[in-house]
Formats: structure tokens, C-alpha cells, sequence
């Protein structure tokens, strides 16, 4: 059994999604479980709804999310002919189950209805692939992944229940092969035991194409995408990234690690679990041969660089010039994963820490006013974070000229620079 993933940006138009069937039909006979993400800009455009929604704005919120059933709607009617009126009932029942939200007032905090929200951008999309498929003669199987994902009530990042969902999936996904050759389901989503969605962090559909890997026990995740493969930088930022053909689970996970988005940071280890390979293919061209990622050890890599811009870096300093030491870490660390934020880079000193994050804004403010009680505290924002794998000085001299140092780390292999 194989499981694909294709990305938002592989069913972002109606040219795109008609792509698909053409890459499905080079494995006949063979069981493929697809997991698609929502289409396009679907994420970020809910986001905008559940954002308006929470401050009090039902009107913005309704006028947002009309705008995103219209763009789904239409992309159907270009799509389908027999199977329309089938989809258009089904896309109504999601539609439904938002507004359902929207009309009520906000009484829990904002990242219940964030998961809320956003989990119907993937539950349009692969309803929408499922029927066009179905339209093109690729029999399948649609199945809702809340119904089978069983996880925690922490929104926004769930954990999941590895034991429920493994007997779920054995029990109501696989017999289903039995019927078609193909399942259709979501990334990024699941669901509690109360039924409340939930989802898995951003770019999770990577992630749940890997647990599904894991636990059918697949021969290979491929992840496809609209470039060639895993490229050494972002090509969006630097026009001379290279591809890297092959690469191992240890590498890629430094790379998520750092903050490269080619694939999301938990999606390895269930891999890497049962030496599962993965592939990153070009569903533009099927024909290339991507990255391959497994066990084995791959030497002469280039280096490979990560830029995060929006980075914030909190200052600690102890309020009496006492050392930081343990004590003063290990309060850190608690706050950190109190207010759930992952530091990009920590460089401490004898009566000073300091810590390098993603601009979140409002946890950034809870963890400030958390760690006041501790340290005095100082809070600069718009600050780019640079990472270089594998780096030699040209490289590292060419990507900081002309921005003012604010924090380096340095080892042997990686070098990473907090930049003005």
C-alpha cells in the first residue's frame, strides 16, 4: 500500500485538480490512500474568518466565509457535470457546520474556534477531489478523518491518541480497500472524544499522511508538490537553490528542526519508526525523479539554508545580577511549554537569557508577563533568523553583509545568525 499527500498548492485551481487522475493512473491495481490538504489559500482565508469571528465581527466573519464557499462552489461547477449536485449537498452540510459557529458568540478561548473553523477548508477540498475523481473513473472511497484521528483537546497542535486511531484505522479504513482501490481523506485534522475538530499544527497534512504510513504498515509516502523536490533553500528566496536527490531521516529532521517548510517536523519519526521511505515529487511532472529521504548515510551536501523572518527575541535578566544557572533555565523551559512556544535558539549567559521565537503575538505577551515575575524583561520584534547546514564562510559571509548581528550560535556543521 502506498499513501500519497498532495499539498495545497496541487489542488489550488481547477487545472491543477485535473491533473490528478493522470498521476493516480500510473499505479493500477495498486491500494493508494490520498491525503489532501485544503486548496490553496483555503487555510489563510479561514483564518481571516475565525479571526473576525472571535473579536465580535459576525457580519466580517459571514461576508469572509461567503467569499470561501463561493470559490469552492465555483470550482465544482467547473469540475463536474454528473456528479455536481451530489458535491454541492455535501459542500452545504460543511458550510452549515461553520455558519452554525459564526451565528453564536465566542464563550472559549480563541484556538477551540480556530480548529473550529479552519478544519473545513480540508473537508471541501477532498470532497471536491473525491467527486472529480469518481467523475473521471477512478473509483474511491471518501472518509471524514475526525472519524478516525482521535486525539487531545489541545487545540491548534493535537496530540494523538496513537492506540484508538490505530484500532479505527484498522477496523473502519482498511476494509474498505474491499471496495475500491483508492480513499480520499483530509491532512491537518482529527477529532476529540467529544467530536470537537481539532487540528495537528500548521503543515500537518504531511503528518497525517506519515501516521497513516506507520500504521498500515505502508511501503512508501510520497508528498507531492510544485517543486522538483527538496530544494536546499527556499528557491522563493534564493534563485540558486539546488535539489537535493537524496537525503536521510536524521538530516531532514535538523532541517524541520530549523524551521525549513518542505516538511513538517513530525512527520519522520513515524516513518523513520518502521523505515518507511519518503518521496517529494513534482506533480507538474510526474516524470522527475524528487528526493528520496531514508535510513541510509548521504555525504556532500550543500549547504543547505533556512531564513524565518518575523522573529522575536526576548531578553531575561535576573532582577538581582544572581547567576541564571539551572534554576533560571529550568524556570524557562516551564514557561515556554506553559504557554506552548517553541524557541528557535537560546543563548544564555551568567545573569542573562536570551530566546528566539516565532511572532505570536499573544503568547508572546503571556510568556513576557509570566516571566516578569522572574527576570526584568525586554522584547524586540522584526528580526530575521538565519540557519546554514553544512555552511562554509562564503556562504555565511554572502547571507549576512550589510545586516547588523544580533546573536550567533555555531558548531561544526551548523551555523545559525539572529539578524537586524
Amino acid at each position: 500500500m502506498k499513501i500519497f499527500k498532495f499539498g495545497g498548492a496541487s489542488v489550488n485551481s481547477v487545472d491543477r485538480i485535473r491533473q490528478l487522475p493522470a498521476i493516480l493512473r500510473q499505479y493500477p491495481g495498486e491500494k493508494i490512500l490520498v491525503v489532501v490538504s485544503a486548496m490553496g489559500k483555503t487555510t489563510n482565508a479561514l483564518e481571516k474568518v475565525a479571526e473576525a469571528f472571535y473579536e465580535g465581527h459576525k457580519e466580517e466573519a459571514l461576508r469572509l466565509f461567503q467569499q470561501v464557499k463561493d470559490s469552492h462552489l465555483t470550482t465544482a461547477k467547473y469540475l463536474l457535470v454528473q456528479n455536481y449536485l451530489a458535491l454541492e449537498a455535501q459542500l452545504r452540510d460543511f458550510f452549515t457546520e461553520a455558519e452554525w459557529l459564526l451565528h453564536d458568540k465566542p464563550v472559549r478561548d480563541f484556538d477551540y474556534y480556530y480548529d473550529q473553523v479552519v478544519c473545513i477548508g480540508e473537508l471541501l477540498s477532498t470532497s471536491i477531489v473525491s467527486a472529480y475523481l469518481a467523475e473521471s473513473g477512478i473509483g474511491n472511497q471518501w472518509i471524514d478523518v475526525r472519524d478516525i484521528f482521535r486525539t487531545d483537546a489541545n487545540f491548534r497542535d493535537a496530540v494523538i491518541d496513537w492506540e484508538v486511531t490505530g484500532r479505527k484505522v484498522k477496523e473502519e479504513v482498511l476494509p474498505l480497500f474491499g471496495e475500491d482501490d483508492l480513499i480520499v481523506t483530509q491532512g491537518f485534522i482529527g477529532a476529540t472524544s467529544d467530536n470537537e475538530s481539532t487540528t495537528l499544527g500548521r503543515e500537518g497534512s504531511d503528518y497525517t499522511a506519515a501516521v497513516f504510513a506507520n500504521l498500515v504498515d505502508a511501503e512508501g509516502q510520497t508528498i507531492w508538490k510544485d517543486v522538483v523536490g527538496v530544494m536546499n533553500a527556499d528557491p522563493k528566496q534564493f534563485p540558486d537553490a539546488v535539489i537535493l536527490p537524496e537525503l536521510n531521516y536524521d538530516e531532514v529532521i535538523e532541517m524541520a528542526y530549523y524551521g525549513a517548510q518542505v516538511i513538517h517536523p513530525k512527520t519522520i519519526k513515524p516513518l523513520q519508526n518502521k523505515g518507511i521511505p519518503l518521496y517529494v515529487k513534482c506533480f507538474l511532472d510526474a516524470s522527475l525523479p524528487g528526493t528520496v529521504i531514508h535510513n541510509k548515510s548521504v555525504h556532500g551536501l550543500p549547504p543547505i539554508i533556512v531564513l524565518k523572518h518575523d522573529q522575536v527575541l526576548v531578553q531575561l535578566h535576573s532582577t538581582d545580577f544572581s547567576f541564571v544557572g539551572e534554576t533560571g533555565m529550568a524556570r524557562l523551559y516551564d514557561l515556554l511549554g506553559q504557554v506552548r512556544v517553541k524557541p528557535n535558539l537560546i543563548q544564555s549567559g551568567a545573569v542573562s537569557i536570551q530566546v528566539c521565537l516565532d511572532d505570536r503575538p499573544a503568547r508572546i505577551e503571556r510568556l513576557a508577563l509570566a516571566a516578569a515575575d522572574l527576570f526584568e524583561v525586554q522584547v524586540e520584534r522584526g528580526l530575521t533568523l538565519l540557519t546554514i547546514r553544512h555552511y562554509n564562510a562564503d556562504v555565511l559571509q554572502r547571507l549576512t553583509a550589510h545586516r547588523q548581528e544580533v546573536l550567533r550560535q555555531q558548531t561544526w556543521e551548523t551555523v545559525q545568525v539572529l539578524m537586524r
